[in-house]
């Protein structure tokens, strides 16, 4: 199964001359999962209807106006993504990357870090999108001197012009990304921290003394890494979904910015922005004539209905939907009620979308003489809402294409399985096992890492 890994970037900034304090304002997406299109509560595609009100967010069309306005707002701006713009919709699964990059192109984005997704389809799909991407796509904490695909185009730093002024970016990705997706024999990942330090003391020797940590890591990842490394100025955050804010439409996991103090003192921001398209974030910083930060402040931006969408984006959205909408649009079933997809209640505990999708397997495979059958939660992508069921649908819930694999185990197998599935589960790393044909009791040890699992029962009929 695919998992979620710790990913960053960084983005440093430096003044060509030195000057007097200047604002920069940071926009910011992560976790897009390759909503071109507009999404509803469920983080499925919306219909045409929903789009003119207040129940669908997000895709291209309505980041490009979004953004447009932002960036005539502030008048100095950099447009910068947390990675995971690849996996989780159609539109990936049909154009591979193709269409995001293309998108991306359209809104202008400045950089972006790697995240863990887009190594899902290997080295040769990340090859063809960075050849496209008129940004940098960058990674520096990685050993690609033996792939090929990628050892003259993955680049681990960057230094760009814009306004006057020269912004350097680095990206970073965590140690066990080769566990988590599919980056290929010959890509080894290092030490994030040391990386972090390594590219910022380059680029420091080059001048440059602003430093954006575009990462992929998490919410408390974050917080570590700024409690660790000298030389950050601001995180932008990915990889967890967390909402962070100062309002109170929707349920905020902390303040954005969130202030960490470094190892010499000096205060950093850390900003997320949920995921799916549905905010952009918009962080407000300024920086001193020394490249330290006297000010950060902002919010995200909900992207909802009263953003009138870019027309000239919608019409190119609407043309690579063509060849999707027959099978997205085939109804297979219906929903009496809504079926939980959650992902932070699947990756913790017993969820109704886990229960439909085991069970599938399981019913699949019961004529054949199979007892049970397990998923783990970090396969499941999204919920389903109270009514007909598309293809589309089921299609977002499950995206990663994996094929159903059949096995006779021991009982001590059972339970390695089981028990590895419920360990860190206090770090929603979607390991948690979704299970049909048996059930089973855990209980957390007392590091939080790992847990023991009793009580587990097969269902064998009357048996």
């Amino acid at each position: 199964m695919i998992r979620s890994l710790l990913l960053f970037a960084v983005v440093i900034v430096s003044f060509m001359v030195k000057a007097e304090a200047e604002t920069l304002t940071i926009l910011h997406t992560n976790d897009l999962h390759a909503r071109i299109e507009p999404v509803n509560q469920y983080n499925n595609i919306c219909t045409d209807e929903g789009n003119t009100g207040s129940v669908c967010f997000g895709g291209y069309a309505r980041l490009a106006a979004a953004v447009q306005t932002e960036r005539e707002k502030s008048g100095h701006s950099i447009l910068v993504d947390g990675g995971d713009q690849f996996q989780g919709s159609l539109m990936f699964t049909h154009y591979q990357g193709q269409a995001l990059v293309g998108m991306m192109n359209r809104v202008r984005y400045d950089g972006m870090t790697v995240g863990n997704h887009e190594f899902d389809l290997g080295p040769q799909a990340l090859r063809r999108f960075i050849q496209q991407a008129e940004f940098p796509v960058l990674l520096s904490n990685v050993d690609i001197s033996e792939e090929p695909l990628l050892n003259d185009i993955l680049k681990p730093s960057a230094v760009i012009e814009k306004n006057g002024y020269r912004y350097g970016l680095i990206g970073l990705a965590p140690v066990n990304t080769v566990e988590l997706s599919s980056p290929g024999p010959n890509t080894t990942f290092t030490d994030p921290v040391r990386a972090i330090s390594r590219e910022i003391s380059n680029l420091t020797s080059q001048g440059i003394d602003r430093v954006i940590l575009l990462s992929h890591s998490g919410y408390d990842v974050d917080q570590h890494i700024a409690a660790s490394v000298d030389g950050i100025d601001v995180i932008v955050g990915g990889h967890t979904n967390t909402f962070l804010s100062n309002q109170d439409d929707e349920q905020s996991e902390g303040p954005y910015p969130t202030w960490v103090k470094s190892p010499n003192g000096t205060a950093v921001a850390i900003v997320q922005a949920y995921a799916y398209g549905k905010y952009l974030g918009r962080l407000d910083v300024t920086f001193d004539d020394r490249g330290r930060i006297i000010s950060a402040m902002g919010n995200p931006i909900l992207l909802d209905g009263r953003i009138t969408q870019n027309q000239k984006i919608r019409n190119k959205i609407a043309e690579l939907a063509k060849p999707l909408n027959e099978l997205r649009n085939q109804v297979i079933s219906k929903a009496v009620n809504p079926i939980d997809g959650i992902r932070t209640n699947c990756q913790i505990r017993e969820c109704k979308i886990g229960n439909l999708v085991a069970d599938a397997m399981l019913a699949q495979m019961k004529s054949q003489g199979y007892d049970i059958a397990i998923t783990n939660a970090g396969g499941l992508r999204s919920s389903i809402d109270q009514g007909e069921i598309t293809m589309g649908e089921v299609l977002a819930v499950y995206p990663f294409q994996n094929r159903l694999s059949s096995f006779e185990l021991t009982g001590a197998d059972i339970l390695a399985s089981l028990e590895s599935g419920v360990s860190l589960v206090e770090k929603e790393s979607g390991r948690f096992p979704q299970v049909s044909g048996l059930r089973f009791r855990y209980s957390r040890m007392a590091d939080n890492d790992s847990a023991k699992v009793y009580d587990v029962e097969v269902d064998q009929g009357n048996q």
